[in-house]
């Protein structure tokens, strides 16, 4: 079984999601079941680390990155012998792949 490495940067994916979600979006509680989905969908990982979709096969860019969608979510991850690294977790309609992949963010 790997272990789990969630970046600091996808920590603050997570807590903004779930920040949005409770302020602007004024609930709560489909907050806190958006990030149970989430969380629930990485946790999974850990068994079946090759779960998610190679991202190279989507779009054209040599990576290493994986991806998982879990309900209107992506995140996105890396695999070696011992981790799954979380890096990123994002909206579906985000231009993830200029936020993964431009030098300034």
């Amino acid at each position: 079984m790997h272990k789990l490495r969630i970046n600091p940067v996808a920590r603050k994916d997570l807590l903004e999601i779930k920040e949005y979600i409770t302020e602007e979006l004024e609930n709560p509680t489909a907050a806190e079941n958006v990030i149970s989905k989430i969380v629930e969908s990485y946790e999974r990982h850990k068994v079946f680390p090759l779960m998610g979709v190679e991202l190279s096969s989507k779009i054209d860019i040599a990576t290493d990155y994986r991806f998982l969608v879990s309900g209107k979510y992506i995140i996105f991850y890396k695999v070696d012998e011992v981790y799954v690294s979380i890096y990123r977790i994002f909206y579906v309609k985000r231009d993830y792949t200029r936020i993964l992949f431009d030098e300034g963010e």
